[in-house]
């Protein structure tokens, strides 16, 4: 029969000395140091994904490898950001929580498919889609790239709509009729394409796209919220950038001063905004636009960011 204390008369469950809470704390950053370690080597192109599953995977003494988590992983490769990565794990039915050591026969193989299926994709270029509820600026942060950041390639979209004040055609949109559109979609020479605010329809054309992404140009796309859900299926290494106001009500202010809509325009293309605004998460990057400056710089690093 036991009371609860040791044969000293202390209690059976005792708190750890401090030396071993020590040794346990310098254990647990060296674990991270070694896993970052990992990630890094991964972004670096010195491992491959499916080389440190693989280790992961092995009765090798690998513990930064097996005790990698598995979106951290998904995350490393280029174009996969944390919302991307929750998709993929969900379609691999993988629990977010899961570290590759941890991982099932069956989910094991299922990623090692996956990750060889993106072995010989394109990863040299990086193309970014920057999209977002009207009037939030894309316009003018993209204008801003365009002038200083000549090598970032902007692509340039169609549209049937007219232009506005200052628009160059071909500069900063192709400006065509209905006809002229009807037949880029019959053709299929559009990466993607929608109906705005049930007006206007606007499309990107791939075939300058793959020619700057062969050349291992960066490319960058400013579209809407359709088109960016299109490029995201048709071209999955795509970065994805949600582009946000500071605040609703600086939205509203921009979106009235600019003059360009009737007042039932623009009371349309707010109410559109807030479903807009709702698919934020969507994307694998968010943005606040509350400086042009600032935020052109941030839709740039991205080029060069794991």
């Amino acid at each position: 029969m036991t009371d609860g204390t040791d044969r000293g008369g202390l209690p059976a469950h005792r708190t750890p000395p401090e030396v071993d809470r020590v040794a346990a704390a310098q254990a647990a950053v060296a674990a991270r140091r070694a896993r970052a370690a990992v990630k890094a080597a991964i972004v670096a192109g010195e491992r491959t994904p499916l080389e440190v599953a693989r280790a992961a995977w092995s009765d090798d003494d690998a513990p930064a490898e097996k005790s990698l988590r598995v979106r951290d992983l998904l995350t490393c490769l280029p174009g996969i950001g944390p919302a991307r990565a929750d998709a993929v794990m969900q379609m691999l039915r993988i629990a977010s929580s899961k570290r590759l050591g941890g991982l099932g026969v069956r989910q094991r193989s299922a990623l090692a498919d996956w990750l060889a299926g993106r072995t010989g994709k394109r990863t040299a270029s990086k193309l970014v889609v920057l999209a977002g509820p009207t009037a939030v600026g894309k316009g003018t942060v993209s204008a801003y790239i365009r002038e200083h950041f000549p090598d970032v390639n902007l692509s340039v979209s169609a549209t049937t709509r007219k232009p506005r004040p200052g628009e160059v055609d071909g500069v900063h949109y192709y400006f065509v009729d209905d006809a002229e559109f009807d037949r880029m979609v019959r053709d299929r020479e559009l990466l993607e394409w929608a109906t705005v605010h049930n007006s206007y329809r606007y499309g990107t054309p791939r075939p300058p796209i793959d020619r700057a992404l062969d050349a291992g140009d960066r490319v960058m796309l400013e579209i809407d919220l359709q088109g960016a859900r299109q490029v995201k299926d048709a071209m999955p290494e795509a970065v994805l950038v949600f582009l946000l106001p500071p605040t609703w009500e600086e939205l509203v202010r921009r979106l009235i001063g600019r003059g360009t809509e009737s007042p039932e325009e623009q009371a349309r293309r707010l109410e559109t905004a807030k479903v807009e605004l709702a698919a934020q998460d969507e994307f694998d990057v968010r943005i606040v636009n509350s400086d042009v400056s600032t935020a052109a710089h941030e839709v740039v690093d991205l080029f060069t960011a794991p």
